[in-house]
């Protein structure tokens, strides 16, 4: 660990690669095949980019980074019994998002504090191709932060933003990230059965926008596709067939091989259930 630490303060003393770390230091993770190395290793590069962020303080690239490494680990690597560290860990990636679009635009500052009937049309001034990736940053994580925090109604009721924000972006370019924008508003209206007001056409258009977006490199598509519309609406036929799908599939994407990894481990469970399911 020690080392570690030595190797961190290394490259805090190099400007320019403390300017090329975020990108590098992400790639290298999301690039790996090996869930269980990042998962021992992740919390120590947290810290470090807690550090680097206190460090240059107006980095947007550092914001980005941080709000999406923190909420990767707190979607795939803690454990749902681990409520509170989910929580906090959502919670700190939404603060990041929050602050990376504030030092990408001043307008944006007051984002948290707008009210619910007004942000819609507030979000909507934001419509250049340079603030996808804040859209995205905030969207995603606000998302992530309401689904952590389901047993709190007032967590809850800011879904409609965070819905908001991916619309935004998805109607400026609905192919950022390989369909993630897209996959994202297909689980917000995967929520509700068709019984309790659910509206399963309106998420399954979002899912399929995203399977052709995604064009078969963002795995995870076909899992959730699976695992929150098909089980939904009680769909076993197409289940297994995106479950099979998946499989199939060349996880080695660059920039996607570990979320692609993880998605197949998920859909070998799935299947393995799927008889019992249905």
């Amino acid at each position: 660990m020690s080392r570690f630490f030595i190797i961190a303060s290394v490259w805090l003393l190099s400007a320019c690669a403390t300017t090329q770390l975020p990108s590098n230091l992400s790639g290298a993770i999301l690039n790996s095949d090996d869930l269980a190395t990042v998962n021992d290793g992740l919390p120590a590069y947290l810290l470090m980019v807690d550090a680097l962020v206190s460090t240059y303080p107006k980095s947007e690239a550092m914001h980005l980074t941080a709000s999406s490494l923190n909420g990767s680990y707190a979607g795939v690597f803690i454990p749902e019994e681990q409520k509170e560290r989910r929580k906090n860990m959502s919670k700190k990636a939404l603060h990041y998002a929050f602050e990376a679009f504030c030092l990408h635009d001043k307008k944006a500052c007051d984002l948290e504090t707008v009210d619910r009937d007004a942000f819609e049309r507030t979000i909507a001034q934001w419509t250049s191709a340079k603030d996808v990736p804040y859209l995205y940053a905030l969207g995603t994580s606000w998302a992530s932060y309401v689904q952590a925090n389901s047993d709190d109604w007032l967590v809850v009721a800011q879904l409609g933003q965070a819905e908001a924000v991916l619309k935004q972006l998805v109607s400026i370019d609905e192919n950022y990230e390989k369909g993630t924008g897209l996959l994202y508003l297909g689980v917000m209206n995967s929520i509700l059965p068709p019984s309790l007001g659910g509206k399963p056409d309106v998420a399954q258009a979002y899912y399929e926008r995203a399977l052709l977006a995604g064009n078969n490199e963002n795995i995870i598509i076909h899992v959730y596709y699976a695992a929150n519309f098909a089980r939904l609406v009680f769909d076993q036929e197409l289940h297994d067939r995106l479950l099979q799908q998946a499989l199939s599939l060349d996880p080695y994407i660059e920039g996607y091989t570990l979320q692609n990894v993880y998605a197949q481990q998920q859909a070998q469970s799935l299947l393995a259930t799927s008889n019992d399911y249905f």
